[in-house]
C-alpha cells in the first residue's frame, strides 16, 4: 500500500467522494446515487482551501482517501473513506495515521474526528485506535419533512434522530 498526498483532483478521487456521500446519506435512510461532479467539486474545494488530502493506493488502484483540516494547529479528520473491497485491510488505519502525524507535527497527541452517529464501523475503528472521548454535539431543528426514526441518549439528554 502506498499513501500519497493529493495536490489535484482526478476521476478516482471524485468517485470516492461521491461514494462517501452516498454512504453518509444511507445512515439517514436516504437512498442515492453517486454524483461524480459533486464529488469533484468537493475535492476541489478541499484542495483550494489547502486541506491536507491523502489517498491510499493498493496495487495501483485508489482504495481510499482522507481529508484533514488544520485549525490553529488542531487537526480534524473532515472525511475518511475506504472502498468496500479494501475495508478491513489496514487502509483506513494508514490514512488515519497520516492525520495523527500532522497532529504530532503541531505538538498534539490527538486528532479530532467528525463521525455520523449511525456510522458504527467508524466508531468501532476509532475505539480500536484509542479514541473514546465525545466532546461535541451538533444540535439542529429537523429539516422540513424530515422523518426522525431514532432517539439517541447523550448524558442526561434524549435527542431525536
Amino acid at each position: 500500500m502506498e499513501i500519497l498526498e493529493i495536490k489535484q483532483v482526478n476521476d478516482a478521487l471524485a468517485e470516492m467522494v461521491a461514494l462517501f456521500r452516498v454512504e453518509l446519506r444511507s445512515y439517514k435512510g436516504i437512498v442515492s446515487k453517486p454524483n461524480m461532479e459533486a464529488g469533484r467539486e468537493e475535492m476541489i474545494e478541499y484542495l483550494t482551501a489547502k486541506f491536507p488530502v491523502f489517498a491510499a493506493l493498493v496495487n495501483g488502484e485508489y482504495a481510499g482517501y482522507a481529508v484533514c483540516r488544520v485549525d490553529s494547529g488542531v487537526v480534524w479528520v473532515e472525511s475518511i473513506f475506504v472502498k468496500e473491497k479494501y475495508r478491513r485491510h489496514g487502509v483506513a488505519a494508514a490514512l488515519h495515521s497520516k492525520a495523527e502525524e500532522i497532529a504530532a507535527y503541531y505538538g498534539n497527541d490527538t486528532v479530532y474526528n467528525y463521525v455520523h452517529p449511525n456510522n458504527h464501523r467508524m466508531i468501532e475503528f476509532l475505539r480500536k485506535r484509542g479514541y473514546t472521548v465525545l466532546n461535541l454535539i451538533e444540535i439542529r431543528k429537523p429539516y422540513q419533512d424530515e422523518k426522525l426514526t431514532q432517539t439517541i441518549r447523550v448524558g442526561e439528554h434524549d435527542f431525536d434522530y
